[in-house]
C-alpha cells in the first residue's frame, strides 16, 4: 500500500515517512497544496496524510479537490489546529479521519489501516481468501495456520493482489502501490515477485492469474 504525506514540516514528514515504511508500506512526502495535486494527477495513492497548514495554500485544498472529482482516496488530516470547527470542516468537505498533532506513530498507523480497510471493503485486519489468511497489522500470510516467509516487498503485492481480488491489476498498478517515488520497481521485477508468490501459495485454494495484456487477477481456483 502507497501513502502520500503532505507535510511542510521537513523532520516530522520524514519521520512518519521513515515508520510508515517500517511498517511496510510504500511512501512519498510533499510539501506544498501545488506538489500535493501534481502527485495525485500523476500516481495512484492508498491513502493521504494530509497537513493543513501549508507554504503555498490550505491543506482543505486538496480534500476539495479530490472530492469534486469523484477520487475516493482515503484522507487523514493531520494538524496543530485542534478546535471543533476546524475539524467539523475538514470532515464536511469530505475528509475521513482527523488527528491532532503531536501523533503517536503507532496510532497513526491504526489509522491508516482501518481507512484502508474501510475503501477495500475487508472489514477486519485478518481475512481469509481460500485457504490463505492475511493479518493486514502484522504484515503476515498463514496457509494451514502455519506463517509464509515472504519478503516485504512479496508481502505487499500479495496484499494489494487480496484486497483487490477478482480484479485484474496491471503491473504499472502495483509498481505504483508498493514502491516510492525514490524506489526503482520494473514490470520484469514484477513477474519475478509474482512468480515466487505463486509458489509460496500452492494448496491455498487461490491462484493468481495473468490476463495476457493487462495484469494479474487473485482468485479461488475453481
Amino acid at each position: 500500500m502507497r501513502i502520500l504525506i503532505v507535510e511542510d514540516d521537513g523532520t516530522l514528514g520524514s519521520a512518519m515517512a521513515q515508520s510508515l515504511i517500517n511498517g511496510g508500506y510504500a511512501c512519498d512526502v510533499v510539501d506544498k497544496v501545488a506538489h500535493a495535486l501534481h502527485a495525485l494527477s500523476v500516481e495512484n495513492f492508498d491513502a493521504i496524510v494530509l497537513d493543513l497548514g501549508l507554504p503555498d495554500g490550505d491543506g482543505y485544498e486538496v480534500v476539495r479537490h479530490l472530492r469534486q472529482r469523484g477520487k475516493l482516496i482515503p484522507v487523514l488530516i493531520l494538524t496543530a489546529r485542534d478546535a471543533v470547527e476546524d475539524r467539523v470542516q475538514g470532515l464536511d468537505l469530505g475528509a475521513d479521519d482527523y488527528l491532532v498533532k503531536p501523533v503517536a506513530m503507532p496510532e497513526l498507523h491504526a489509522r491508516l489501516r482501518a481507512l484502508i480497510r474501510r475503501t477495500t471493503g475487508i472489514g477486519t485486519p485478518r481475512f481469509r481468501i481460500g485457504g490463505l489468511e492475511l493479518d493486514t497489522v502484522g504484515k503476515q500470510a498463514y496457509l494451514e495456520d502455519k506463517s509464509l516467509d515472504l519478503s516485504s516487498r512479496e508481502w505487499s503485492v500479495l496484499e494489494y493482489l487480496a484486497t483487490h481480488s477478482r480484479r485484474i491489476i496491471s503491473k504499472e498498478q502495483l509498481i505504483q502501490a508498493t514502491a516510492g517515488w525514490d524506489q526503482d520497481l520494473s514490470a520484469n521485477a514484477i513477474e519475478a515477485y509474482v512468480h515466487r508468490i505463486r509458489g509460496k501459495i500452492e494448496g491455498s485454494g487461490i491462484v493468481i492469474r495473468t490476463v495476457r495484456g493487462l495484469g494479474y487477477m487473485l482468485e479461488e481456483n475453481g
